[in-house]
């Protein structure tokens, strides 16, 4: 393509900029061939000319569209340059706050400087299992990537991280660690992956350091091998270190620190442990000093020491071995304030008794003398002599440096050993993932020995990069099958050479260090010998003879020879290395010693290792002493040469780490620095590689769905492939500028722009085309709105006169018939009044008479039935009497006449004659019986021995009757003496007789008293009513504000209930999440453990063959609890671990963490508990609250209620308090005459007191009525008395048999209580029972009280209250007799209709009597279900349980009719049979002469036989034994699938609980927890068997949760039973209370739940993505926008891709399964929500990590499907389920994708609109904002930054992804079922033909 054709006007260009490195800039006019200048317009509006180069005559770079900058993958990009590469990281970095690009294969990470939530664990699910293109740039997205390559192509993997000094290398890893640790897991319980994070403290601690350039930085490179084994979980890790930077140990520069572990060491020293370190502050070490800046700004040493600590733990480095670590650094502290002084010019001395090296003495173990004399000497050993020579002051400071950085360099290498043995892999490691974190390359003003050493690793691993980017390009080609033509790139193998080569630098240099009088100069002399001008790459500066110019692949570095000799060599005397040998501390002995010697701090590892290429990275100091003498320069190039092999076996992945500024500042971008570390780092190889072929890269799906709108209708083909190879060939002409592969096409650079451009412009005039339409349309639509308002304004003025005219006709003709009408109506009025009186009074009359004739016949008739009631009881009471009398005789007289045969027979026996005659014919059994009688000689001494023991306690036991009688006798003697005592009491009447008479006389004087008061009381009366006038009306005022307060108050009140519920409601749902989270741990726990066990199994010897004895009492003691038997039996294989297992290689303290852990979480659990019972407690009491405060206009008729009881108690009270006194008068005052019976006092005592006894029986009554009414309003719950409590009660009663009535009125009660009507009434049976079991004493409580003839009289009205109870019970039954004779009429008809049926159908020939029977079944049944869906067309409800009951009458119809062919074939064989016979009698041929017809014609008399239906009860009854079975008929292998379709839903529960209700039935404890157990245990089985099969987890949830509501329905409780019917009541259970086992049922419908929200998640998981984001829902509306390398996955699509409808149909399957097995409507719309929220999680976290996504037509797609779902929710009437709501956030973010953002307005509308996403969302997805069209802005800076001043002021978690794994707390409402269990009956296809029906 020309260059004219893209140099145009308005072009834009990169010219080279000082500053900015490059500067934009647009032509002003278009360029021509041969123009040396161009005329520019720079951004800020300066006109410039840019002079051409006038060698080359290159033009300036030209400037990618705006729609392509910001990309994720620098390739994607048009125009592949410095410029371009430069500007998308800046725009990406500045405007979107991106980190993270993608060039190639290469990851570009830009060091923020400051704390982004983008490395959470949310963020980390979120890429796990991605494509490394899906998402947007991350070090996750690199790690998953290779974490999936390892496991898919069983290779190893390495990451190598690399940059500048402060770039962020040490984090990456950090994060690529994290992300492995937490993906993978561990393969044990060790916690491997915490032990492998736990590694970089510790070695950031000791390795590195504070720079000028970055306050962390790595001073050591180091390459962590993460051990994987064969299932890819992390099993252990093994790390090399390279070139320590021992030099900072001594020396820092300014503004740089020592290693961490000093000033953690120095700021922690006052703790107690460190006191013996002798430690002060760090600017008291000359080691530590130096750089003169000791504290980083954030950063809290001290903390940091103690996480240092932590970390050492958990590697198993013991406490003892940390403190020795804290002496030899102390000591290397101690050792740099050492001062050392002059003796004279040739030697020196350390001063006698110099502090710090007595510490240092005492620290390392060493003599003090030693030590202060090697330190200033040293040992010449010639051939004869050996002679000690002095240092000089400077040589033995240098020597004392020297030794500190050897100690400390052991030290290193001796915790990096350690580390390693920690993360040592137990198992075989299958394979590893390789992080290099190593230094990048690196130039200074002053470069030595380390910067060389460095700069010559980086250009071994940009050598490596360089080959592995160029394979990978011509392995793209040569897939494609592009022509591959060779590419030229950087080879930086002579630069190496120069090096690494014989007589190369490294070469020169060990040859120079052998040397005696080796010198930097003498070494400097060599190089320039050597290599100048004989290479290239080596120069010499110009003004110096001591330094050397490399020229390396980013650039020239000049490095000083000063000090390569000394670090090369590394010297340290051997006389100070013999003095620390010699220590008496272990630890430094350790570390001068052998590896293979050395004693490891943690316990002794079993196992064998496996390591793939590691090889420790300095010499063992048991290898040969030439090896010994390597020096520094040999040791690291064969350790860079072992790192080179070992990345060359594995794949790489590339991390670049770029620091955007020397300030740290956060997200400050400097160009210039950028750049020097883009070209140092080989970013910009790749793309010079890149671009050197064809970068840009389109399938021809999306390259025909990005340009469709550049080709006309008739290019379009059906081959995709054909249609893109014709448009290329008519857009660009130059073949050359594309290639055709065999699934994309591959562009050269810049053609994609020119696309872009021709695309861009077709839709510019499409739009002004667009415009030019719409403008004219709305034009002509406002003058046809005109002149339609015109002719309208009209019509209606025209319209307005004829109304007025025809108002003034009508109002005339109105008023004439008003008049007519009124007086008529004047009249009928009259008339009316005069017709009403008259009727009213004959209404009354008649009414009068009427009720006077019906209450004399109430009272006749009453009286008639006490009269029946009476006789009727005395009749009864008679006759049992006399029955009881007869019986007794009769048994007397039995008794006598069987004493007398007995007498008889035993004479008889004695008798001689008689043994003579039994003797006759005996002598030959005499044999026989012997043998018989010693046989059962042993049964009768087991039979004596039990009869013994019968004897014995039938002995005690009538001893316990006889002391009983004997008490009930004393009983009542003391009763008959108190009532003796009546006698005196009616004395004592006698005497308050008279005392009355003083007082009715004193009463008349008080009366007379009372009377002259009166008048004075009337006058001070009409004052005070004047008085109370006046306060009446301030009252009135009062009320009033009053009222209006409590108005008030009453709405504030609710507001603030209405807050604090939904506060109470969101605490009981987290809770709820809290305790389902901790069931999910626990469960999780419970597998891991089976695991455990499992393996455990596996690896355990066989043992001996030998009985093991179980203990009996084992069921006795099992726990109703599921898991607490499960627990127990863990304990028990737990106990027998010792005898079974030898030893096996797993930890068996592991079992006892986790039996800990699993106790622990039980205990939570049952806090939670007790917890959420709390709070719905809670929940409870502010609803009835609520409800009270509702119905307080209704509850003052319960306040009068209450308050007229309490008036009655209180004159109760009154009146005993009046009978006491009176009492006590007559026992002060006893006389004779008044106690006699028949003085006229003692009558009138009486009568006083028979009226007063009246009274108080009155007032009684009326109390009970009053508390009987309060207590059904209250609607008090009453718990049922179990069996064995009645039995008890009974044995008592029978006991007292002298307390006659009392023991007859609480046989009535019970008996009456036993029925259903009265079984929720036991209260009064409690208060009679605590009445006749209380001691003998309490009747003389009574007696005294008088209140024993108030208990009587008590009785007698319960009496007569069960009477009329008993009445009204017998009326309800007549009313059931006459309902049932209405059906039996009805059933009577109904069979006369069957019989005549049956009549005509005998009238057919038989092969269609069955077909015309089932005819006639199916018709009368359609016909019935069209009445009933008719019937129940307003309650779908009630017809799903008609239709129910109808597939079970089918299913009975269809088993009929089996039987019915059984009996037909049988009757067939028997006929032929009989034909046979009889043909052989001759009477087959006279049958044949009978015509058919005769047979036919004969008159059948239809006969009813009456059949007796058997009364079932519910049951099924099975065998102990039988139980396996059953959990394996109707759990292990029952299919949900035919089960579903056939039977009705919930069958397998209604089964089971039917069981249990006969184990209830026979009261089996056993039977009963053993079926529960199974059935739980074996449902726990097969989820985890097909426990990823949504149909299995559906059915089991569903049948789970009916057989808790079916435990709750048939509980007895009452809040359960309000819906049952009677029937249903009596299928309760009667023994025992399994609300304990309710909870357990429910945890478990809880794990099924979830484990169904886990099926549902990996279903929908797949989908979602593509079906809601990717998919082109609406097509034509989003384009695709050009991608780079890292290929996203395609938005169009495909076959096999997933589309909308896909979630749709999947969501359809999940709804129509649960509902055809049976799943509760409320539960199945929680599995909605949850399903719904799943959705929008999902697809918001995609959106907010995947920056193509979020455009203005991604926007709309978005919201188009998520319509599509609502109405999906509307289909299924599940709007009400809150599933909408879930997807509110997805919902704000796709309309913040379509809003405005520019101005003010727009930000407010934002902020309100998005209420449901976080700020950091929202600015995430304006962040992340792109435009897939020219036509679309990008949101500026500005504009962020009002949204997020604007929302500062939320509180709210600062988290940006949404959780999509959290599981909403689910409840299971109860819900019971309409369904008879007597009705339930069990298909032949379940194989549960064991079961009785009951």
């Amino acid at each position: 393509m020309a260059a004219s054709e893209l140099y145009t006007k308005e072009a834009r260009v990169w010219i080279p900029d000082a500053e900015d490195v490059w500067k934009s800039a647009k032509l002003l006019k278009d360029y021509k061939q041969g123009d040396k200048l161009l005329r520019l317009e720079l951004e800020d509006g300066k006109v410039v000319e840019h002079q051409l180069d006038p060698r080359t005559m290159n033009l300036p770079h030209l400037r990618n569209p705006d729609i392509l900058v910001g990309e994720n993958d620098l390739t994607a990009l048009s125009y592949l340059h410095e410029p371009a590469v430069l500007h998308n990281l800046k725009v990406r970095f500045i405007d979107s706050k991106l980190i993270y690009t993608y060039c190639g294969i290469v990851l570009v990470a830009i060091n923020p400087y400051e704390t982004l939530p983008i490395y959470g664990t949310d963020i980390i699910n979120a890429y796990s299992g991605q494509n490394m293109g899906d998402m947007d740039p991350h070090i996750f997205a690199v790690a998953e990537e290779a974490y999936k390559q390892m496991a898919r192509d069983e290779r190893n993997q390495s990451i190598i991280v690399s940059g500048e000094s402060g770039a962020g290398k040490t984090v990456s890893a950090k994060y690529a660690m994290r992300y492995f640790a937490t993906v993978s897991g561990s393969e044990s319980e060790a916690n491997v992956e915490e032990k492998v994070l736990a590694s970089n403290p510790i070695m950031e601690s000791i390795g590195n350091a504070k720079t000028t350039r970055n306050d962390n930085s790595s001073r050591f490179g180091k390459y962590i091998e993460i051990g994987f084994d064969k299932r890819y979980r992390i099993i252990g890790a093994n790390m090399r270190t390279y070139l320590l930077e021992k030099s900072r140990v001594v020396f820092q520069a300014d503004e740089e620190r020592n290693y961490h572990i000093f000033y953690q060491l120095c700021a922690s020293s006052n703790l107690p442990e460190l006191k013996v370190l002798k430690l002060v502050n760090a600017n008291n070490f000359h080691y530590t000093k130096q750089g003169r800046s000791p504290v980083i700004d954030g950063v809290d040493d001290a903390k940091e020491l103690i996480n240092t600590r932590n970390a050492f733990t958990l590697l198993g480095i013991n406490d003892s071995y940390q403190m020795g670590i804290f002496r030899v650094l102390a000591a290397i502290l101690h050792l740099g304030n050492v001062e050392i002084k002059d003796r004279d010019a040739d030697s020196s001395i350390i001063p006698p008794n110099n502090a710090h090296l007595t510490v240092f003495c005492d620290l390392m173990g060493v003599t003090y003398q030693d030590m202060s004399h090697w330190l200033c000497h040293k040992k010449l050993i010639t051939a004869t002599e050996t002679y000690i020579k002095p240092f000089p002051k400077l040589q033995a400071i240098n020597a004392r440096d020297a030794l500190a950085k050897h100690i400390y360099a052991k030290l290193f290498s001796w915790i990096v050993d350690h580390v390693n043995k920690a993360l040592h892999a137990t198992v075989k490691q299958h394979s590893f993932i390789g992080v290099l974190d190593i230094y990048g390359f690196e130039t200074f003003e002053i470069n030595s020995f380390e910067q060389f050493c460095i700069n010559y690793a980086n250009e071994k691993l940009q050598q490596q990069f360089n080959m592995h980017v160029f394979k990978l390009e011509q392995e793209e080609y040569m897939k494609e099958e592009i022509p591959w033509t060779l590419i030229d790139f950087y080879d930086n193998q002579p630069c190496i050479n120069l090096i690494e080569a014989k007589l190369g630098i490294l070469d020169l240099l060990d040859e120079e260090c052998r040397m005696p009088k080796g010198t930097d100069d003498t070494w400097a002399q060599k190089l320039y010998n050597t290599h100048l001008n004989k290479c290239d790459l080596f120069q010499k500066p110009r003004l110096s003879n001591r330094a050397f110019i490399i020229q390396h692949f980013a650039d020239k570095v000049e490095y000083q020879c000063e000090g390569f000799l000394e670090k090369n060599k590394d010297t340290v005397y051997e006389e100070q290395i013999h003095v620390l040998k010699l220590s008496k501390f272990e630890l430094l002995v350790e570390l001068f010693q052998d590896e293979e010697q050395s004693v490891s701090p943690m316990e002794a590892q079993t196992g064998a290792r496996t390591r793939l290429s590691v090889k420790p990275l300095k010499a063992r100091a048991s290898q040969t002493s030439r090896e010994h003498k390597k020096t520094v320069g040999h040791q690291f190039r064969n350790s860079l040469q072992l790192l080179m092999e070992t990345l060359n076996a594995t794949t790489p992945h590339y991390v670049r780490c770029i620091k955007p500024n020397d300030y740290k500042y956060p997200f400050t971008f400097d160009p210039r620095r950028a750049v020097q570390q883009l070209r140092a780092c080989g970013v910009l190889e790749t793309i010079r590689i890149s671009a050197a072929g064809f970068p840009s890269r389109w399938t021809y799906q999306e390259f025909f769905s990005r340009y469709r709108v550049l080709m006309k209708q008739k290019d379009v083909l059906s081959d995709r492939k054909l249609t893109c190879r014709n448009v290329l060939e008519k857009l660009i002409k130059d073949k050359d500028k594309y290639q055709f592969g065999k699934t994309k096409i591959f562009f050269r650079a810049g053609q994609v722009a020119y696309l872009e451009k021709l695309r861009a412009d077709k839709l510019r005039a499409a739009c002004i085309r667009i415009q030019k339409t719409i403008r004219c349309w709305l034009l002509r639509k406002k003058y046809l709105r005109m002149r339609s308002a015109a002719i309208t304004i009209q019509r209606h003025v025209r319209g307005y006169q004829a109304r007025c005219l025809a108002k003034f006709l009508r109002r005339t003709r109105a008023a004439i018939t008003i008049q007519k009408f009124q007086r008529m109506y004047v009249a009928r009025q009259r008339y009316r009044r005069m017709q009403d009186a008259a009727l009213v009074i004959q209404c009354i009359l008649r009414g009068y008479v009427a009720r006077q004739k019906y209450q004399q016949m109430v009272r006749e008739h009453k009286a008639v039935i006490i009269q029946k009631m009476v006789r009727g009881w005395l009749a009864r009471q008679w006759y049992k009497r006399s029955l009881e009398a007869i019986v007794y005789l009769q048994c007397c007289v039995r008794r006598m006449r069987a004493k007398r045969e007995l007498k008889k027979l035993k004479i008889e026996a004695r008798s001689v004659e008689h043994y003579k005659k039994l003797n006759i014919g005996m002598e030959n059994k005499i044999m026989q019986l012997q043998r018989k009688v010693d046989e059962q000689h042993k049964d009768n001494k087991n039979l004596q021995d039990r009869l013994t023991n019968l004897e014995n306690t039938y002995s005690s036991e009538s001893e316990k009757l006889r002391n009983e009688v004997d008490r009930l006798r004393s009983t009542e003697e003391e009763a008959r003496v108190n009532s003796n005592r009546i006698t005196s009491l009616l004395e004592e009447l006698a005497k308050l007789k008279k005392d009355l008479e003083e007082t009715q006389r004193e009463k008349k004087t008080i009366e007379e008293y009372a009377d002259k008061y009166k008048l004075e009381t009337e006058q001070l009366v009409s004052e005070l009513k004047e008085q109370n006038t006046l306060l009446k009306t301030e009252k009135e005022d009062l009320n009033r504000l009053i009222l209006e307060q409590a108005q008030e108050m009453k709405e504030k009140m609710e507001k603030a209930l209405v807050e604090e519920t939904k506060q109470i409601e969101c605490e009981l749902n987290e809770e709820r999440s809290r305790y389902q989270n901790l069931l999910t741990e626990h469960l999780h726990l419970e597998a891991r453990y089976e695991d455990l066990k499992e393996e455990m199994t596996l690896t355990m010897v066989i043992p001996k063959p030998g009985h093991r004895r179980t203990d009996s009492t084992h069921s006795s003691n099992e726990s109703e609890y599921t898991y607490n038997s499960e627990f127990a039996e863990r304990d028990e294989e737990a106990s027998r671990g010792p005898e079974d297992v030898p030893k096996a290689p797993l930890d068996m303290s592991l079992f006892l963490k986790l039996q800990k852990r699993v106790t622990e979480l039980e205990q939570d659990k049952q806090s939670l508990q007790n917890e959420l019972d709390r709070k719905e407690e809670q929940i409870h009491r502010i609803k009835a609250t609520e409800e009270e405060q509702r119905n307080r206009a209704r509850g003052a008729e319960l306040e009068y209620e209450s308050l007229k009881r309490q008036e009655l108690e209180s004159e109760n009270k009154k009146l005993k308090n009046d009978l006491n006194e009176l009492r006590k008068v007559l026992s002060e005052k006893p006389t004779a005459a008044i106690s006699a019976p028949g003085s006229p006092a003692y009558k009138v005592l009486l009568d006083q007191l028979n009226s007063s006894n009246e009274e108080l029986e009155v007032r009684k009554e009326e109390v009970l009525i009053l508390r009987s009414q309060l207590v059904s309003q209250k609607e008090a719950m009453q718990h049922k008395e179990t069996m064995t409590e009645a039995m008890f009660y009974a044995e008592d009663l029978q006991k007292m048999k002298d307390s006659g009535e009392i023991t007859q009125a609480y046989l009535g009660l019970k008996e009456v209580n036993r029925s259903p009507k009265f079984s929720s009434k036991p209260v009064e049976v409690s208060d009679l029972l605590s009445r006749i079991r209380s001691p003998p004493k309490d009747y003389h409580e009574l007696n005294e009280d008088g209140e024993l003839w108030m208990v009587y009289e008590g009785l007698k009205e319960t009496n007569r209250l069960l009477e009329s109870q008993l009445q009204s019970q017998r009326k309800g039954y007549e009313n059931e007799v006459e309902v049932l004779r209405g059906e039996l009429q009805s059933l009577k008809e109904e069979n006369n209709r069957q019989q005549q049926l049956l009549a005509q159908n005998l009238q057919l020939p038989p092969e269609a009597r069955i077909e015309a029977s089932l005819q006639h079944e199916i018709t009368r049944l359609t016909n019935e279900n069209l009445y009933f869906e008719e019937l129940y067309a307003e309650d779908p409800r009630k017809y799903q349980f008609y239709r129910i009951s109808l597939y079970q009458r089918i299913i009975d119809l269809m088993e009929q009719l089996e039987k019915q062919d059984k009996t037909v074939r049988k009757l067939k064989k028997q006929l032929k049979l009989f034909a046979k016979k009889i043909g052989e009698m001759g009477v087959f041929n006279q049958m044949e002469n009978v015509s058919p017809g005769q047979i036919v014609d004969e008159p059948i008399r239809p006969v009813n036989i009456p059949r007796k239906e058997k009364d079932f009860q519910g049951m099924f009854e099975y065998k102990k034994d039988d139980e396996v079975k059953l959990v394996k008929n109707l759990i292990l292998e029952l299919k949900p699938r035919g089960v579903a379709v056939n039977l009705i839903p919930g069958l397998p529960a209604y089964i089971l609980f039917m069981c249990l209700r006969h184990a209830d039935y026979l009261n089996d404890d056993q039977k009963v927890r053993s079926l529960l157990t199974s059935t739980i245990n074996g449902i726990k089985k097969i989820l985890k068997k097909r426990g990823d099969d949504f149909e299995t987890v559906s059915f089991w949830l569903s049948n789970t949760c009916r057989f808790l509501h079916c435990l709750k329905q048939y509980s007895g409780e009452e809040g359960f039973m309000k819906h049952n019917t009677t029937r249903q009541n009596e299928h309760c259970l009667t023994n025992f209370d399994l609300a304990e086992y309710r909870q357990v049922l429910s945890d478990l419908a809880i794990q099924i739940y979830q484990q169904l929200v886990k099926v549902m998640d990996s279903i929908l998981q797949p989908m979602i993505v593509s079906g809601m984001l990717e998919h082109e829902t609406i097509q034509g509306v989003s384009g695709v926008k050009p991608t780079g390398l890292r290929k996203r996955t395609s938005s169009i699509a495909d076959e096999g891709t997933y589309t909308l409808d896909s979630i749709l149909r999947q969501l359809s399957a999940f709804h129509s399964t649960m509902c055809q097995h049976g799943m509760d409507p409320e539960l199945i719309k929680q599995v909605v929500k949850q399903m719904f929220y799943i959705i929008g999680a999902v697809t918001l976290n995609n959106l907010l990590l995947r920056k193509d996504m979020c455009s203005w037509s991604k926007g709309m797609n978005i919201r188009y499907n998520v319509s599509q779902l609502e109405e999906w929710l509307r289909d299924k009437n599940l709007m009400t389920s809150g599933a909408k709501e879930t997807l509110e956030p997805l919902i704000q973010a796709a309309q913040l994708l379509q809003v405005k953002k520019k101005t003010d307005e727009d930000a407010e509308a934002i902020c309100s609109m998005c209420n449901a996403l976080s700020t950091a969302q929202i600015v995430k997805v304006l962040n992340l904002y792109t435009p897939v069209n020219e036509f679309e802005e990008r949101v500026s800076v500005t504009f962020i930054r009002t949204i997020q001043i604007r929302l500062r002021d939320r509180k709210e978690s600062p988290q940006l992804l949404m959780d999509s794994k959290q599981i909403f707390p689910v409840t299971f409402p109860f819900n019971p079922s309409s369904l008879s269990l007597e009705t339930i009956q069990i298909p032949t296809s379940l194989n549960l033909g064991f079961l009785t029906r009951v």
